[in-house]
Order: structure tokens, then C-alpha cells, then sequence
């Protein structure tokens, strides 16, 4: 599929997706594995790990950018800054070992961005959020 290096421009320890499933102009599907060795899980909830519902928002973040990135109206000497979080919720803890699925729907249109994207564990739903974004350029 499309190399996510070439699509974010976000590298360790802030890159928070692996691997890109599908991603078009209007929507995607991407794969983040949850390890034990994710730095945050150090001091967050020592003794039981739970994945930060923040970082949780950012994955589903670059998830949507990785798909706006692959619109052949997008400058690849922009980048889309994360504008707004909207109805944000969090089902479930995201622990080590879950695999999530990031899934969702995309509008762009004259630099801004919209998504609706929904994260799964399996075949459940863990959190789920509406996000804005504002392309500009370098």
C-alpha cells in the first residue's frame, strides 16, 4: 500500500501507525499494534497499562492524514495540522497486546479537512471521534 514515511511526517516515538490497509481520497482503514514497549506505558497507569485516550485521538489523526495525503489535490509540501476534536468518546481501555483497526470517513475541501473515525479491538468499538484539520503550507 502506500508507505506511511512518505505520507506523515511523523517519525518515533510519534508515529502511531503501522501499517495502512486501505486509504483513499474519502476514506480508510489502518492497523496500529499495541506493544509493552510503547514509552508511554512506563508511567501511565504503572502496574496497569492502559493506552492514553490523547494518544488514542492522535492515531485516529494520523490515520485521516495519511488518506487526505493520498488526494491528488493535496500539496505534498503541506501539512494538516490537527484543528479540532468533536465528540470524542472512549468505550473501552486500550491495553498491550490489542491490535486496533482505525476506520473512517474523509471531506476535504480548500484546506480543510474533516473526519469521522471509529477505532476497533476485534470486532468492538473502543473510541470514536469527529476531527478537523487545517492543511497549510510549509
Amino acid at each position: 500500500m502506500h508507505d506511511i514515511l512518505e505520507l506523515l511526517p511523523h517519525r518515533y516515538p510519534f508515529l502511531l501507525i503501522d501499517r495502512i490497509i486501505e486509504a483513499d481520497a474519502e476514506s480508510f482503514k489502518v492497523l496500529k499494534n499495541v506493544t509493552f514497549n510503547e514509552p508511554f506505558f512506563g508511567g501511565h497507569f504503572p502496574g496497569h497499562p492502559v493506552m492514553p485516550g490523547v494518544l488514542i485521538v492522535e492515531a485516529m489523526a494520523q490515520a485521516s492524514v495519511a488518506s487526505l495525503a493520498t488526494r491528488p489535490d493535496f500539496d505534498p509540501g503541506s501539512l494538516a495540522y490537527l484543528a479540532g476534536v468533536d465528540d470524542a468518546r472512549f468505550l473501552k481501555p486500550v491495553v498491550p497486546g490489542d491490535t486496533l483497526i482505525i476506520e473512517g470517513t474523509l471531506r476535504y475541501r480548500r484546506g480543510l479537512g474533516k473526519s469521522e473515525a471509529s477505532v476497533r479491538v476485534a470486532d468492538e468499538e473502543v473510541a470514536r471521534a469527529r476531527l478537523t484539520f487545517v492543511v497549510r503550507s510549509r
